[in-house]
């Protein structure tokens, strides 16, 4: 199973006790599915526990809806569950018990029933379980809510970064005929999943973030280290390059005695560091001042 599909599993769970969350929940759900409205009203999805919690909430609001089961088209051997409210009556109902549609006949949010404690996060939880999706952590860091209309689109997204608990950087686009309300940013998705109520999810989000940083971080040191240990040991090898030359055409001895010595610690230790061969001098020097004799030395051997 996909991580958005065990997120929806997780707030099917989250069961509404009280009567005002009940119906929040209940109008998100059908809200942002596939029809609202007088002629028909449904959702159609792959869950099939979304479409059981359909069928549940509005038979808690004393209405009647059924659960139809077909083979996807897209998906070979996948089912998907058409959750429908066939009584045109009911329908009527909850048109009315919601108040989703404005003067002008258009969708718009519930803002009779978004009132009271838990009530907004009910709605919210209906209305992702319904046209919601998130993407694997692992892959990318992406939460998207799929709305019928461009004003549903937008008043979504408005109450994301309006609500004081949440605060929340919603994007919207245009996608194929309908609009997208999008959530970008792992501590975003993190919150509005543990807002929802999927905190499992979200603690798996937040995990599978702090094990790529510490991959990266890991990664980053090791590449940090094997770069410097190719530039310690390019730069040695010049030098020991050097010292051989001289020593070949003149000796080390024709060397300055402060240059002598540390040109036969660096022959005789190619490995060490500059505060390494600084400190094993017999009079200890800087890394400093290591590294300003054996350019030097590499200028003599340079003039040879």
């Amino acid at each position: 199973m996909s991580f958005s599909y065990d997120a929806k599993k997780e707030l099917c769970r989250q069961t509404p006790s009280d009567v005002p969350c009940l119906r929040a929940q209940a109008c998100g759900l059908l809200l942002f599915g596939r029809s609202f409205g007088r002629d028909g009203m449904s959702l159609v999805t792959e869950h099939r526990e979304v479409a059981d919690l359909y069928c549940k909430l509005v038979s808690q609001l004393g209405m009647m809806a059924d659960k139809l089961t077909s083979l996807s088209r897209r998906k070979k051997n996948s089912a998907l569950y058409t959750a429908v409210v066939p009584d045109q009556g009911d329908r009527e109902r909850l048109l009315d018990l919601f108040a989703c549609v404005d003067g002008d006949g258009s969708l718009c949010l519930p803002s009779n029933l978004l009132k009271g404690p838990n009530v907004l996060s009910a709605f919210l939880r209906g209305a992702f379980l319904s046209c919601g999706t998130v993407t694997d952590p692992n892959k990318d860091y992406h939460l998207e809510l799929s709305c019928p209309t461009k004003r549903l689109a937008e008043d979504l997204s408005g109450l994301l970064r309006r609500e004081n608990a949440l605060s929340l950087e919603a994007g919207m686009v245009e996608r194929k005929g309908s609009y997208v309300v999008y959530l970008k940013g792992s501590e975003h998705i993190a919150d509005l999943l543990t807002y929802l109520g999927a905190q499992q999810a979200a603690m798996e989000l937040i995990q599978v973030k702090m094990l790529k940083e510490v991959r990266n971080y890991v990664n980053r040191t090791t590449n940090f280290t094997t770069a410097n240990i190719g530039k310690t040991a390019s730069a040695a090898a010049q030098q020991l390059s050097a010292i051989q030359k001289i020593e070949s055409k003149w000796g080390l001895d024709g060397l300055p005695e402060e240059l002598r010595e540390l040109a036969r610690l660096r022959k005789e230790n190619p490995e060490m560091s500059l505060r390494e061969l600084g400190e094993s001098l017999t009079e200890p020097i800087s890394r400093s001042g290591v590294n300003h004799r054996l350019k030097r030395i590499m200028e003599i051997a340079g003039g040879i």
